[in-house]
């Protein structure tokens, strides 16, 4: 089967929304410097002389505003995530739309119990606690996990969160209780933009009839219900979303759910990853039909390792949009973005384009009412 992709800089001007006139973006992962979030911005020619977005501009930003970098990007790193978020939240709430990644979510979740001095200590043991186990030594990680039980690895801390600091769980605590955050927003009923992606089963689980699955309005309704509900119900300790997301621990193991999984083909292995609220895959073929879906969280050479064999066979690059199409229990991946022609078929557009890693020529931004690349005014 064969089916066709727009290019990956389509001409022509940035579409708009025809009721508010707004240019609609939305921004892959922003896990990178935040002179270069602005910078990617500002080739788009969507902020003013001031540093700020234009009026006309509506952004999402796809979750993930913490963790980039190396060791001794560390400090700051932890201060321009937490700059990012304020300047991101700084705009009304109907101009800029955050996303919730599962970075944002640690720091309410896993992170929750740490002030800034235990969780130096903590660090400071999984450094080389990390160090010890990748050099194979069976006991580092267990004697690791038995003085920090809160987290799942010593791997957790030295590698994916070694920038929290407490100013940024309250600042996530606060647009969480405040609504700012979100777990998806539906621009339209064919449309959804959240982290990592739902699958039939997780909107089943929500209660949605069959007819309402393929609805991204209806789908985002029911999400952004159940965040609420257990934010209600939150009083401390790491927040618990229910079957969407379960934080991890040292007895539970990493963390799973919408928030965390990736596409994968379940033949290639690992079958324990896609099962159960600690689940960190999904297979593709379980995606609502109809609907096109625009996440973050996963860029292209994951994307191909995971989905080997139904890769384009081309080299793993960052910057680009990506597409998956599934139609009739097969799929499609490749760079550009897929052309949605039947009510049988799926669509996952991916925006992580590895935005600190990434040429900021590179790095492409989704036009949400094209569902296409951003195009670049022309103002020659």
């Amino acid at each position: 089967m064969q089916f066709g992709f727009q290019d990956d800089t389509p001409a022509g001007s940035p579409g708009s929304d025809p009721v508010t006139g707004r240019r609609r973006v939305a921004m892959g992962d922003p896990q990178a410097p935040f002179e270069r979030v602005q910078a990617v911005l500002a080739r788009h020619q969507l902020l003013d002389r001031h540093g700020r977005l234009l009026p006309d501009v509506e952004l999402t930003s796809m979750g993930d505003h913490f963790d980039w970098g190396g060791p001794h990007e560390r400090e700051r790193a932890a201060a321009d995530g937490l700059a990012l978020l304020t300047w991101l939240a700084s705009h009304p709430a109907e101009q800029v739309h955050l996303v919730l990644g599962n970075h944002d979510l640690a720091r309410v979740g896993e992170l929750a119990g740490f002030d800034d001095t235990s969780f130096e200590a903590a660090l400071g043991d999984a450094l080389p606690a990390y160090a010890a186990t990748r050099a194979g030594d069976p006991d580092a990680d267990r004697l690791f996990r038995s003085r920090w039980p809160q987290v799942p690895s010593a791997e957790y801390l030295a590698r994916d969160f070694v920038t929290f600091r407490v100013e940024q769980r309250l600042r996530v605590e606060d647009l969480l209780r405040s609504r700012r955050f979100r777990v998806a927003f539906a621009p339209a009923h064919d449309l959804l933009l959240l982290h990592a992606g739902v699958t039939l089963d997780d909107l089943a689980g929500l209660g949605l009839e069959p007819t309402e699955q393929r609805d991204a309005v209806r789908v985002a309704e029911a999400l952004n219900a159940a965040l609420d509900k257990a934010i209600l119900a939150w009083t401390g300790g790491p927040l618990e979303l229910g079957a969407l997301h379960r934080p991890g621990s040292a007895e539970r193991g990493a963390g799973g759910g919408i928030f965390c999984h990736r596409p994968a083909l379940p033949e290639l292995g690992c079958p324990e990853a896609f099962v159960g609220a600690g689940r960190r895959r999904f297979d593709p073929r379980r995606l609502p039909s109809g609907l096109t879906q625009a996440i973050g969280h996963i860029q292209d050479a994951k994307c191909r390792s995971l989905l080997d064999g139904w890769c384009d066979g081309a080299p793993a690059g960052d910057g680009p949009l990506r597409c998956l199409r599934v139609e009739g229990g097969r799929g499609w991946y490749r760079a550009g973005v897929a052309v949605l022609d039947g009510a049988g078929a799926a669509r996952v557009v991916f925006t992580d384009g590895a935005m600190a890693k990434a040429p900021v020529d590179a790095f492409q931004l989704l036009d949400v009412d094209r569902i296409a690349a951003l195009a670049i005014p022309d103002t020659g």
